[in-house]
């Protein structure tokens, strides 16, 4: 029942921004990690970026400087702003919920960067 939704994808150019959401029926949403992945084809799966419980956030040395990610506890939503983009950000973009007995996926959103 618990389900993980993106959305914000689309095609953008190289410079342009793209803002992802993840709203989410997560209970108890606050005690979750909240992560963005991504992945290209060919590639693996990498973790972009994350906010923990208390908001503290981390990004990959990739993205850092350039996405910036957010939650909103009483919307049960994370975010992801994307700025400065670049044709190797292009991917599937997939939400993540973690918490220590649950993990939890969103079905991706798909990112191009392009002109």
């Amino acid at each position: 029942q618990v389900q993980l939704v993106e959305s914000g994808g689309g095609l953008v150019q190289p410079g342009g921004s793209l803002s992802l959401s993840c709203a989410t029926s997560v209970m108890a949403f606050g005690l979750y990690i909240m992560r963005w992945y991504r992945q290209a084809p060919g590639k693996q799966r990498e973790l972009v970026a994350q906010i923990d419980t208390g908001g503290m956030t981390n990004y990959a040395d990739s993205v850092k400087g350039r996405f910036t990610i957010s939650r909103d506890n009483a919307k049960n939503t994370a975010f992801l702003q994307m700025n400065s983009l670049k044709p190797e950000d292009t991917a599937v973009y997939y939400c993540n919920a973690l918490s220590a007995k649950n993990n939890y996926w969103g079905q991706g959103t798909q990112v191009t960067v392009s002109s």
